[in-house]
C-alpha cells in the first residue's frame, strides 16, 4: 500500500532544538520533510530567576504550560537544587509531562484537553484559595491562566524562564523550492510562528502560503491562520502525532 505522504513535501517550521521527532514522523509515513525554523528560544539567564526561583521554593502548585518551560524552567530549577518536596505539578498537555519527565519529575498531573481551559477545569485547581502558584512558561503569554486562579483566590507569580525571537533566517531558498511546486504542506504550532514565516517570505512569498494547505494543532491557531487569509487550514490532534495524523487523512482524501 502506498503511503499517504509519499510523494509530499511538508514544511516544518518548529524551532530547530523541537523538529527532529516531527521530521522523523512525516519521513515514517513516506514524506519529505523541509526544515524552516520560524521561531528561536533563548532560554532566560539564571540569574535573571532569583526572584521566581525563591517565589517557586514557598509554592504550593507549579504549572508548566508548555514543552519549553518545562525543558528550560527546570534548568534553572535543578540548578538551584530542584523543585520542593510537596509542591503540586501540572502541565498543559502530554508533550509537557513528557519534558517534565525527562527531567525527573513524577506525578505531573495533566487534563484531557491541551490548553489552559482544559487545565482550569481541573478538580485540584478549582479550590485553590489561599494557595501559592507559580506558573512556569515564556515571556509574554495569555493571561486568562492567572487571572482565573487569582480569581479563585491564588496567589499567583510566574516564572518566565524564556523568550521568543523571530529568527534571521533567508527565506530565498524555500521560496525557490516553493516556487517549483516543492511544498505541500505547512504545519504551524503557534500564531507567533505563523506571522514570522509570513514575514521572512516576504510580499514575494505570500501567494505560496496562501494557497498552501496549512496544518495546525489548536483551533486558535487555524483563526489566526484564516483571519491571514490562508484558503485551507486544517485543524489536527494536539503534538506531532496529532499533526502527522492530520497530514495523511488529509493526503488520503486528496490524492
Amino acid at each position: 500500500m502506498t503511503q499517504a505522504l509519499a510523494g509530499r513535501t511538508v514544511l516544518v517550521t518548529r524551532p530547530a532544538h523541537q523538529a527532529t521527532a516531527l521530521m522523523q514522523a512525516i519521513r515514517a509515513e513516506g514524506g519529505a520533510a523541509f526544515a524552516f525554523p520560524a521561531l528561536e528560544i533563548e532560554a532566560v539567564p539564571l540569574n535573571a530567576l532569583s526572584g521566581s526561583l525563591a517565589q517557586l521554593a514557598k509554592a504550593d502548585i507549579a504549572i508548566f504550560i508548555s514543552p519549553n518551560a518545562a525543558q528550560f524552567g527546570m534548568d534553572a530549577i535543578h540548578a538551584r537544587g530542584g523543585l520542593p518536596d510537596a509542591i503540586g505539578v501540572f502541565a498543559t498537555g502530554p508533550g509537557t509531562a513528557r519534558a517534565l519527565q525527562a527531567q525527573g519529575v513524577r506525578d505531573v498531573v495533566t487534563p484531557a484537553g491541551r490548553d489552559s481551559e482544559a487545565l482550569l477545569a481541573l478538580p485540584q485547581l478549582t479550590d485553590v484559595a489561599g494557595k501559592r502558584v507559580v506558573i512556569v512558561r515564556g515571556i509574554g503569554g495569555r493571561p486568562l491562566l492567572a487571572d482565573t486562579l487569582a480569581a479563585r483566590g491564588a496567589q499567583v507569580a510566574f516564572m518566565e524562564c524564556y523568550r521568543r525571537r523571530p529568527p534571521q533566517a533567508d527565506a530565498a531558498p524555500l521560496r525557490a523550492h516553493w516556487q517549483a511546486d516543492g511544498i505541500d504542506a505547512v504545519t504551524v504550532t503557534s500564531a507567533e510562528t505563523l506571522h514570522n514565516l509570513a514575514a521572512l517570505l516576504g510580499e514575494a512569498g505570500r501567494p505560496l502560503l496562501l494557497r498552501t494547505p496549512l496544518f495546525a494543532p489548536h483551533e486558535k491557531i487555524a483563526e489566526a491562520a484564516r483571519r491571514f487569509g490562508i484558503a485551507r487550514v486544517i485543524v489536527t490532534p494536539a503534538g506531532d502525532d496529532g499533526l502527522v495524523d492530520g497530514l495523511v487523512n488529509w493526503f488520503r482524501n486528496h490524492p
